[in-house]
């Protein structure tokens, strides 16, 4: 992975319109965002229902095409990725629950992937919605567990990239699982 201060520099390079550093930016950071999809691959789907390689080129495509974004550094980048990836994985879920109730949407598939397995799909949307409602109690909270779960961010990576300290990330990581987890739980969309 290039150095924070090489990414940082390209990052800059890319929001002044250089044609040249957005293929430069894709081969910096492909090998990380395609950690940080197979995690949650992993994490949301189990092991072959997820199409790591499709999610990383829908979530870098969204990213480059973000002229309002001001790139701040490496772990903003990454902040921000974690949420494409969130959106796009949460996007794919609605569709498949659609489907399923009947929705006459054609599914249109994803490099013919198949990214929220029909049984992940209302897990996803559970997450989501229960995420949903912590970011309106605690805005900083759910950017928290934003950064950590879809992202893949470490302690320190989140809290560069929300401009606070380890301890506030900690602290709010730990509120805010713990919170997600009796929503969860209380949730009558997700299936034990």
């Amino acid at each position: 992975m290039s150095s924070p201060a090489n990414l940082t520099a390209v990052l800059h390079a890319v929001r002044s319109g250089d044609r040249d550093a957005v293929d430069h930016l894709f081969h910096a950071v492909y090998a990380e965002l395609q950690r940080i999809a197979h995690g949650q691959r992993l994490r949301l789907q189990g092991n072959e229902t997820l199409n790591t390689t499709a999610l990383v080129h829908e979530a870098y495509l969204k990213l480059v095409k973000q002229q309002e974004v001001q790139w701040q550094d490496r772990a903003h980048f990454y902040a921000v990725a974690a949420t494409a990836m969130r959106h796009i994985l949460v996007n794919y879920a609605e569709r498949r629950m659609a489907a399923k109730r009947g929705g006459d949407s054609p599914h249109i598939p994803l490099d013919e992937a198949n990214p929220v397995a029909e049984e992940g799909a209302e897990e996803l949307l559970a997450l989501h919605e229960a995420l949903e409602g912590l970011g309106e109690m605690d805005v900083r909270q759910s950017r928290v567990v934003e950064c950590r779960f879809f992202g893949g961010l470490g302690i320190r990576e989140t809290a560069e990239a929300l401009g606070v300290s380890e301890a506030t990330v900690e602290r709010d990581w730990a509120l805010a699982s713990a919170w997600l987890r009796r929503a969860l739980d209380d949730s009558p969309e997700v299936v034990a």
